[in-house]
């Protein structure tokens, strides 16, 4: 009977039918050929962890509302549904696997808060989660490192005091945003409620119960310059009101490890900036120079790291001496930890730990568990750690959501000892209206998440339908659109709406491939060949430049919504409208093209962008691929010399991390799929800067809207 099969065939239907993997079953085979005791069973528990892994997942995750020796129901592990699940769902029911997992030899089992130690088996079994081994020791040693790291930093009352008042230079409140808004106010919106609210929101208040508002409106209608309204200073103390990026700021200074999280445009750089530049006065004035290292996932977004830090340190009100000591630099996290072409190795480990005080790592949540694991491992032992990203955007590619299982204790707020740390050092209570609770995780007290958008305001369209989709709401996201914002666009999904975004495509592209047929070097003073290449680099730049303003997101990757198709569609269109020569093939003159292989020694990693452009820098001008590296510069590579990419008119959403672009596109496929999750909408809509289009279905949109990334994993129970 049908029943009575193995679990050995039932894999490699499975493997037919596309529910697990080639490599589930090779793993799954060899793990089956040691075990002594259940080979037939094992066989089918190490299938399912491996392709749990696939999907993301660290272990397979044994649901509490169930017996103990059950396991999750089949469509929840590997999307087997109806009546072709129902006979392996009868099987793997019939089966004691508290009993396997407890005496099979292949699995070891581990009581609550062991650790793994001398273990050679290949699965690893504790709490009702399965783990591959390497998995169980990487979350393990992850959450032993951070646990260590986020115990308090005790500074003496002298240090104490010389942080709050560096603390109140860098953060001091800034009139002239305030001053703009209310300036701005249309003679029906200004009176005294609109007026109050605004100070409210631009200064951060929380506590208006002791203010005279009557002085403060006063002071506020009379005011003709930004400089008058200095006078709130004395009118609203700091002790009304809550400046979250003054106590992320401060957090950070109290501990040895730090996470600064927060939507898009919550100011995340521009506190860490004022972060290392207290932190660098706090150590000249110990007559020390502390070594800053900047590192981001991939290069573009190492980019745009250096980018913004860079900005904020001119902006700071500090001495050029000062300002000089913050690094502006970033790099990528292989080129920090030292790449080995060929090895999953880095240079950098515990045996060989970075050289470095403090290490600022920017879109945290990209990070996957292995190489949160092997930066841990490279950190010195009295290095600071400060990991900056959204905990709401998309996780990581790889397996492990590590930022939002840190973040999930952001819930707990502050102990009673941190909250008075902080406001020793901010004079901001961050316990306003709630009881201090007895027990939080040391992560807790490592924890601020930023609550204002200075990239687009709250009140826009864009903020507002990043709001509702974090809200998990179809019925809000879909009022949204019906006030008027002038910054959002919703075509639904037709044939009519596809071709219109073909061609909006065609419109935004063209300006920077103008740019691109147009350079050409004229003149004397371009004669020599440094000339050449300074003029060839800025060209680039320029086009580059053009090129990132505008972008399509896809969720998927084939098909007509996907990125293959919509590069081929968008690529002949231009053709078409005489934008690209009909004669030029694969190779031609401002071709968009994505890394999607990281090549070491080329120094390209996967989504670095490169543009295809005449070099003229050469003796006989030739085509090659331009990028701009995390530093600003240039580098060009041959054709020839290209590591595995692929044309970017189009990119996945997932490749979209960590850019942003003033008018991002996005389209969502016709039918619903389990990787449209409202993780990855959010992700689309917070890549957009200025303005934002999107074509999609309603009920396709809807549901995707309510469906929530799940990641199974036990570093939250381990850092707690």
């Amino acid at each position: 009977m049908t029943e009575q099969r193995a679990f050995s065939h039932w894999i490699s239907d499975l493997v037919d039918k596309k529910c697990l993997r080639p490599l589930d079953h090779q793993f799954a085979k060899f793990v089956a050929s040691i075990e002594t005791e259940y080979p037939d069973e094992v066989m089918w528990l190490a299938a399912l962890t491996s392709s749990q892994l696939g999907q993301g997942h660290i272990c397979v995750n044994l649901d509490s509302d169930l017996v103990e020796q059950a396991l999750p129901p089949l469509p929840s592990l590997i999307g087997l549904y109806g009546a072709a699940a129902a006979p392996l769902e009868d099987k793997v029911n019939q089966v004691d696997w508290l009993q396997v997992m407890e005496r099979a030899s292949t699995i070891t089992v581990l009581a609550p808060g062991t650790s793994l130690e001398g273990a050679v088996t290949p699965l690893v079994w504790q709490q009702k989660r399965l783990y591959l081994q390497r998995y169980f020791y990487y979350e393990q040693t992850i959450a032993e490192r951070l646990l260590s790291m986020a115990t308090p930093i005790e500074l003496p009352s002298t240090q104490l005091q010389q942080a709050a008042q560096i603390l109140d230079q860098l953060f001091a409140r800034e009139y002239h945003y305030l001053y703009s808004a209310l300036a701005s106010l249309s003679n029906e919106q200004n009176n005294q409620v609109s007026r109050q609210q605004l100070v409210c929101d631009f200064l951060d208040v929380v506590d208006d119960g002791s203010i005279d508002w009557d002085q403060v409106d006063r002071i506020v209608t009379s005011a003709n310059s930004a400089s008058e309204l200095q006078m709130l200073d004395a009118a609203i103390p700091l002790n009304t009101c809550l400046n979250w990026q003054k106590v992320a700021a401060a957090v950070a200074l109290t501990r040895r490890f730090a996470v600064i999280s927060g939507g898009p445009g919550t100011g995340k750089t521009t506190t860490v900036t004022k972060l290392l530049a207290a932190m660098v006065h706090q150590a000249s004035a110990q007559g020390e120079t502390p070594t800053i290292k900047l590192v981001a996932p991939t290069g573009k977004a190492a980019a745009r790291l250096t980018e913004s830090i860079g900005k904020a340190v001119d902006a700071l009100a500090l001495s050029p001496e000062l300002k000089q000591r913050i690094p502006t630099d970033s790099s990528t996290l292989h080129r920090l930890l030292g790449a080995i072409p060929g090895r999953v190795e880095f240079r950098h480990d515990k045996t060989n730990p970075l050289h470095l005080d403090v290490l600022v790592l920017d879109e945290a949540s990209m990070v996957d568990l292995p190489m949160m694991h092997r930066l841990l491992d490279a950190l010195p032992n009295h290095a600071r750690l400060i990991l900056l990203g959204d905990k709401d955007q998309l996780a990581s590619v790889e397996a492990g959501a590590v930022l939002s299982d840190i973040c999930d204790f952001s819930a707990q707020g502050y102990s009673q000892k941190q909250n008075e740390r902080v406001k020793a050092l901010t004079q901001f209570d961050c316990q306003f209206g709630r009881t201090a609770k007895q027990l939080v995780s040391p992560l807790a007290d490592s924890l601020c998440v930023l609550q204002k958008s200075y990239r687009f305001d709250a009140r826009s369209g864009i903020g507002q339908l990043a709001k509702q989709v974090n809200a998990a709401s179809s019925r809000g996201f879909e009022q949204v659109w019906g006030k008027g914002f002038e910054d959002i666009e919703w075509l639904p999904l037709s044939g009519d709406s596809y071709q219109k975004l073909i061609d909006s495509m065609v419109r935004v592209y063209k300006p920077y491939l103008t740019e691109s047929r147009a350079a050409s070097p004229q003149g004397e003073s371009l004669q020599s060949s440094d000339a050449l290449v300074n003029w060839q680099h800025s060209v680039a730049r320029q086009v580059l430049g053009l090129f990132a303003k505008n972008r399509l997101l896809c969720a998927v990757r084939e098909g007509d919504f996907g990125v293959t198709g919509l590069n081929q569609r968008i690529e002949s269109r231009l053709k078409q409208r005489s934008v690209i020569s009909r004669g030029e093939e694969l190779w031609y003159v401002g071709r968009p093209l994505m890394v999607t292989k990281n090549d070491h020694g080329l120094g390209l990693y996967n989504g670095d962008i490169g543009i295809c452009l005449w070099d003229h820098s050469a003796q006989t001008p030739r085509l090659k691929v331009f990028f701009e590296l995390p530093d600003g510069s240039i580098k060009s590579v041959l054709p020839s010399r290209m590591p595995e990419h692929e044309t970017a008119y189009a990119m996945t959403i997932h490749k979209s991390q960590g850019s942003e672009f003033a008018h991002t596109f996005m389209i969502l496929p016709g039918e619903f799929s389990p990787l449209l999750t409202k993780e990855l909408i959010y992700t689309g809509i917070t890549r957009a800067k200025s303005r934002f289009t999107l074509v999609a279905d309603g009920k396709v949109l809807g549901k995707g809207i309510r469906h929530k990334t799940l990641r199974h994993s036990g570093l939250s129970l381990r850092l707690a």
